[in-house]
């Protein structure tokens, strides 16, 4: 049955020379979850750049917009355009063919499957669309996948910690918003609301995934994750741990300006606003078109007392982002 729908999505590719079109329409529309995964496992062929992997998967099997993917790679959308359309070409004059995977084949594809994974669900669970601040049935729908995902490769740590991830965030799912849809941050939410069989069982994957002595980044993250889901209250937050936490994902993301960014809000309680600035300042170059970039140098000018700069951050966040329940918290900080 997946033979026949890579042969359909073939043919349907001689004919449009997009993936997308071809798995989006006709016959090709009623791909199951599990043939889902296997596409995914597909469509990252090694031959291709590992943005153009993730990009064209991301567009192709899991439906995400262009400018959706554009907004998760932090790239103009033109440049995310033009990215797909030479990967296309590429596809077109290296003959590739969708093909499912050899068995062989498999672990050299893991890191671009996990990747299309999670940035689905972050998509899902705070979404760049301008119609809905979340879209917790593409969350969900991620965290499955991943959990099948799981079954497939028990032993592999990193699957495990993405779907600890997954649970420990969707965890706090009910105290994200408010009855009237506003964005109510970590340090505010009603903890009693969080769900404790999901945080349970997210620490338990945690715990797997640590026996098996391979960490990374999904690992390390997932292991933040937990520290927050055992902290009774924010100011309880073992705030220590999740700055080591944070320094050893830093090391094995080779320096990504997004992990500095999140370091530096456990770095503002560990060491106080100005140090953290600092950190800030020194990405802000690299992502500047990053809207919590500027929304959390709001919050650590604002904490220094310099109030007219940060609403000028806030300003800049809201110019970057579409999506609403975060568009309403910015113009209210401004407001203030």
């Amino acid at each position: 049955r997946y033979q026949e729908k890579l042969a359909l999505l073939e043919e349907e590719v001689a004919v449009t020379g997009d993936p997308a079109e071809a798995l989006h329409s006709g016959p090709m529309a009623s791909i199951a979850a599990d043939d889902r995964l296997e596409l995914i496992f597909t469509c990252c062929h090694p031959a291709l750049s590992r943005d153009a992997q993730v990009a064209l998967t991301l567009r192709s099997v899991l439906g995400l917009t262009t400018p959706e993917i554009a907004k998760a790679f932090l790239v103009p959308e033109a440049t995310l355009a033009q990215r797909i359309v030479r990967a296309k070409r590429k596809i077109a004059e290296a003959g590739i063919t969708f093909r499912a995977p050899e068995p062989r084949e498999l672990p050299e594809r893991l890191d671009q499957v996990l990747a299309v994974l999670y940035l689905v669900f972050n998509e899902g669970y705070l979404s760049s669309r301008s119609d809905r601040a979340a879209r917790r049935d593409l969350a969900e729908d991620a965290e499955w996948l991943a959990s099948l995902l799981a079954s497939l490769v028990p032993d592999e740590p990193e699957v495990l910690g993405l779907l600890a991830l997954m649970r420990l965030h969707l965890a706090r799912a009910s105290a994200r918003f408010d009855e009237h849809g506003r964005l109510v941050l970590l340090r505010d939410q009603d903890r009693s609301r969080w769900d404790r069989r999901r945080i349970d069982d997210g620490i338990r994957l945690v715990e797997r995934a640590g026996a098996l002595k391979r960490p990374g980044p999904y690992q390390l993250q997932a292991a933040i994750a937990a520290v927050h889901a055992e902290a009774p209250a924010w100011e309880a937050t073992d705030w220590p741990q999740i700055l080591r936490l944070y320094d050893a994902l830093l090391a094995a993301s080779g320096g990504s300006p997004v992990v500095r960014l999140n370091r530096a809000i456990a770095l503002r309680q560990v060491a106080g606003p100005e140090l953290a600035l600092c950190e800030v300042d020194a990405i802000a170059d690299d992502l500047d078109r990053y809207h919590l970039l500027h929304a959390t140098r709001a919050e650590l000018l604002r904490d220094l007392g310099r109030a007219d700069d940060a609403r000028d951050a806030d300003r800049r966040a809201l110019e970057l982002t579409d999506n609403p329940a975060e568009r309403v918290l910015l113009e209210e900080r401004i407001a203030r």
